[in-house]
């Protein structure tokens, strides 16, 4: 689970990220599914967006995604959303880490 700082730090980061996935017409496929799980292996943070043409929101497709890829949603704004997943093996982005009392 993420914490607030770090959600920030993503979304930030996701800022400059281009858009890599995009769900169509057909919603959130097997295809689509594949392609967002090998991204996040790769890049740990995708930009994904949603067609005019589907039938899904932006907060629907990413919660699909999220929950295919057990990744965490990060973002969803419009028709853009934001997914992030570490890749244990070799992790790329360094989260914040939050203050223990």
């Amino acid at each position: 689970m993420l914490t607030s700082k770090q959600r920030a730090q993503l979304r930030s980061m996701a800022n400059g990220l281009d858009t890599i996935l995009i769900v169509g017409k057909d919603g959130v496929t097997a295809a689509v599914g594949a392609q967002a799980a090998d991204a996040l292996k790769a890049r740990e943070l995708i930009k994904g967006r949603v067609l005019e043409s589907s039938l899904l929101s932006a907060r629907e497709a990413c919660e699909i995604l999220a929950e295919r890829c057990r990744a965490e949603p990060v973002q969803c704004i419009g028709s853009r959303f934001v997914l992030y997943k570490r890749n244990e093996a070799d992790p790329k982005i360094e989260l914040v880490r939050s203050k223990r009392k």
